[in-house]
């Protein structure tokens, strides 16, 4: 049955998750009391998830309710909040953390972030198939499945979400062909264990000098990247002026103006030349390319590092990250909207090999994040860079620092080039397994 929704109008609801920020903000800004020590062990980027997740499970807002019509017609109705969020709130934010970032420093980060993005990536390829035969031992029935509806054809769409995105999402769905009436169960595993995932890494921001030090990792490029920035941002620092703000707000829209224009375009030109490639196989390789998402931010963000070379990056002076982190904590809060917390134990079945699964990818992350002493900065993005893509990538990022957000979008556009094929290795050996 179908839970009751207490309040579902958009600008209401975007009213709740503004007070909800407010309210993280604020008692993150305490001193004294209870919430300095909360805070030290939980991050005030996770509590600005979690709330709207506690809302979403009481009912009180949620990403999408039913309404049955006087005849009896049930129609299911969508908040566009996350839309808004991710297509236009994160590309401008994108644009505004990278107006002062040095460019050479990112690149000076080393081959580690690399390193730990692809660990990420073999984490899913191999985790997949290692869940299926786990689950078999004791349910069977639970990776089981014929035809159209094996769930190892479903789990292929998992694949795709957790390396690439969407887009590559679609891609196996497509190649694999799996019962589109049973797709829904696997999109309910991806967004529980994905925010499960995600919640982990969140928390552990908040421990991540304590985790630096288990891993005896080299933590000097990011933090001389971070030092970099702040020294850029205390010279040019002044009090922003209307005018300041104006243009702030002109160079961080005007640029999703432009992503978003030139982004229709690509994946229309690109979708017409894909559907000249007659092997199906390749065909669905480069089925990233057909996603206006993926052109958004791949366009913002190389617009937004060609304004880090001219003046423009003089406005992170006047808060121009500000402007960008207020953005994505919006983000964050319509993410967390999206979580209803009892969906956990809907499908246990399905749940335990998604989270037998992501475990695997984690302790590989771990593993070779302790033998190279990779800090933990790399493993978190790496992993989100994978598991959550260019509209949380970003967020795990600027959570150590503003100006390292890029850092998560080239390694979520990476994700979206690698996806597919690596979801079909991962899908074959799932159909191995299966067998």
């Amino acid at each position: 049955m179908e839970k009751e929704v207490l309040i579902t109008d958009d600008a209401v609801v975007l009213g709740i998750l503004m007070l909800s920020l407010g309210i993280v903000f604020y008692t993150e800004s305490l001193k004294q009391g209870f919430w300095p020590k909360f805070y030290k062990i939980v991050p005030g980027l996770f509590m600005a998830y979690l709330i709207p997740a506690i809302l979403t499970t009481a009912g009180v807002i949620s990403p999408e309710w039913e309404v049955t019509s006087s005849n009896g017609d049930v129609t299911t109705h969508t908040s566009k909040l996350y839309f808004v969020a991710s297509r236009y709130f994160l590309p401008a934010a994108l644009v505004l953390m990278t107006l002062s970032i040095d460019l050479k420093a990112v690149f000076g980060l080393g081959w580690k972030a690399l390193a730990m993005f692809f660990t990420g990536t073999i984490g899913i390829i191999i985790g997949g198939p290692i869940a299926i035969l786990l689950i078999s031992t004791v349910s069977p029935e639970t990776v089981g499945g014929a035809g159209p509806d094996a769930v190892w054809r479903g789990l292929s769409t998992l694949a795709g979400s957790w390396i690439g995105g969407g887009a590559n999402q679609t891609a196996m769905l497509e190649i694999y062909g799996y019962n589109q009436k049973l797709y829904g169960g696997m999109v309910f595993v991806d967004i529980v264990v994905a925010n499960i995932w995600m919640s982990i890494i969140l928390i552990g921001i908040g421990k991540s000098e304590k985790i630096n030090k288990w891993l005896k990792a080299d933590n000097s490029s990011i933090e001389a990247l971070k030092e970099n920035v702040s020294r850029f941002s205390q010279k040019i620092k002044r009090n922003p002026s209307l005018t300041d703000i104006i243009i702030i707000m002109a160079i961080g829209f005007g640029t999703v103006s432009f992503a978003h224009l030139c982004s229709g375009l690509l994946s229309t030109f690109f979708e017409s030349f894909i559907a000249t490639i007659s092997s199906p196989s390749t065909r669905n390789i480069f089925t990233f390319l057909e996603s206006k998402f993926f052109w958004i931010i791949s366009i913002a963000t190389i617009v937004s590092i060609g304004l880090s070379f001219t003046n423009a990056k003089n406005y992170e002076g006047a808060g121009a990250s500000k402007f960008g982190s207020v953005f994505i904590y919006i983000l964050v809060a319509t993410i967390g909207m999206k979580m209803d917390l009892t969906m956990i134990f809907d499908n246990m079945g399905l749940i335990s090999i998604g989270i037998i699964w992501m475990s695997i990818h984690a302790l590989l992350l771990i593993l070779v994040a302790k033998l190279i002493k990779a800090p933990y900065f790399f493993l978190a993005v790496g992993s989100q860079a994978n598991v959550g893509g260019a509209a949380s990538a970003p967020i795990v990022a600027s959570a150590f620092h503003p100006s390292l957000a890029t850092v998560g979008v080239l390694l979520a556009v990476v994700g979206y080039a690698v996806g597919t094929v690596g979801a079909i290795i991962c899908t074959i050996l799932m159909e191995i397994v299966s067998a």
